[in-house]
């Protein structure tokens, strides 16, 4: 298959129990209000989704008092569960539709599957870690999201036998963008990834697959994420 070419472009920068229920559902309802619609996030089907996704539920105990602040949060493994804006960023930017088949890359505690499954996609999770991918797996099935598909594998292979993609989402950063994944992802569809150093800046692209087989390539706002690693 042949490999893409790539065209840059500029865009501005964007600016537990049920006992604990209600409680935990006004501290939602906040984290939408004033860290993710107040920054910039205008989708209502996004906005709706994060509202109803109990954030708390995807982090271990000792975290969940920190689940609905402006941070990300450590979920074990070395792996942490992103920051509420750049989850609603991101999904914004892939704009997921209902019936629509994303691919994630980066499984992790399983919220962004989640979110994605609320807005009616079907979703294929990977995950490298086996305790993450079998953690989620479990609580995605407890929580009866049926539209999630998880796999532990290596994120950089992608998911061939169940492309092509509508979207694609990467929650970890690589160094360069997978080939793979991009040739995964249908024409007209479109990627969200972070890309750059370990340890360093990364760079939120947007890419859009065009009926030529190319790829428009968007940069949207500077991260931080974990880096994506291969088996």
């Amino acid at each position: 298959m042949a490999v893409p070419k790539f065209i840059t472009e500029e865009t501005p920068e964007v600016g537990v129990d049920c006992h604990q229920k209600p409680a935990r559902e006004k501290e939602r309802l906040e984290m939408v209000s004033s860290q993710i619609e107040a920054r910039g996030v205008r989708s209502q089907r996004v906005l709706e989704a994060m509202r109803k996704v109990e954030r708390h539920r995807f982090i271990p105990p000792d975290g969940q008092a920190f689940a609905y602040r402006d941070s990300p949060v450590p979920i074990g493994q070395g792996q942490t569960i992103s920051q509420p804006y750049i989850v609603g960023c991101m999904t914004e930017a892939i704009d997921p539709q209902p019936g629509d088949r994303v691919l994630e890359i980066g499984t992790g505690s399983g919220y962004q599957a989640a979110v994605l499954a609320e807005m009616g996609s079907q979703v294929f999770t990977i995950e490298i870690i086996p305790e993450l991918a079998t953690s989620a797996a479990r609580l995605i099935g407890e929580l009866g999201y049926d539209r999630v598909h998880v796999r532990q594998g290596d994120g950089y292979l992608g998911w061939p036998d169940k492309a092509p993609f509508d979207k694609v989402i990467v929650t970890a950063a690589p160094e360069e963008i997978p080939t793979a994944l991009v040739q995964q992802l249908r024409t007209g569809g479109t990627m969200v990834l972070p890309v750059g150093p370990q340890g360093g800046v990364q760079q939120l692209f947007l890419l859009r697959k065009t009926d030529e087989g190319n790829v428009r390539q968007e940069r949207v706002i500077p991260v931080r994420f974990v880096p994506m690693v291969r088996q």
